[in-house]
């Protein structure tokens, strides 16, 4: 009939109406990774330490990515979390990130140098 919308297109209007206001938070962990240690932490990191960090809900994917260059005294890994807010990541970095943080320090001391950086995406 004229003047009906189908399903489809009320859908695509509905995503594109609320992403217009919903940025998305990426929490992005850069971490080099002494040698010595790294194949133990890789599987730490996939086995144990994204999986907590993910069961807190604060975050709602997560990706690791790996530097291609070489680096002599390590390999540098990149973890994205991606929030759906601010107030989520807040949540995440006063109430989990602590103890979790604590667990990796006292896992792999003096083997690692770690950055942290905020993004929203646009």
């Amino acid at each position: 009939m004229p003047g009906e919308v189908d399903n489809h297109t009320t859908c695509f209007y509905l995503t594109f109406a609320c992403n217009q206001f919903l940025n998305m938070i990426v929490y992005s962990v850069t971490i080099n990774i002494e040698n010595d240690v790294h194949d133990e932490w890789l599987r730490w990191m996939k086995e144990m330490h994204i999986p907590a960090v993910m069961k807190t809900g604060c975050f709602i994917n997560s990706k690791m990515l790996r530097l291609l260059s070489d680096e002599p005294q390590g390999q540098t890994y990149s973890m994205q979390y991606t929030a759906n807010s601010m107030t989520d990541y807040e949540t995440y970095i006063t109430t989990h990130a602590p103890a979790l943080r604590k667990d990796f320090n006292e896992r792999f001391p003096n083997k690692f140098v770690a950055f942290r950086t905020l993004l929203e995406e646009v």
